[in-house]
């Protein structure tokens, strides 16, 4: 377990990863991380433009069917 300490950055406030949970993300500086949100807490991962348009696709398709899968739900 690693303690992350909140800081101020600016008028934000933001975490400061060590080099090892850069690593172990196989992130850098300037790159884009996703949080979800599970039963557990969150997850924090590198951003996966492939992942990110699925979901995108995802959501448009279930918002365009929501009566539909409302009913095969039933």
């Amino acid at each position: 377990m690693t303690k992350l300490k909140i800081t101020a950055i600016g008028n934000s406030a933001g975490v400061i990863l060590p080099k090892e949970l850069l690593e172990k993300l196989r992130v850098s500086k300037g790159d884009t991380l996703t949080v979800t949100e599970t039963t557990n807490g969150l997850n924090l991962s590198a951003f996966d433009d492939q992942i990110d348009r699925q979901m995108e696709a995802a959501n448009r398709i279930m918002r365009e069917n929501r009566n539909l899968l409302r009913k095969l739900a039933e």
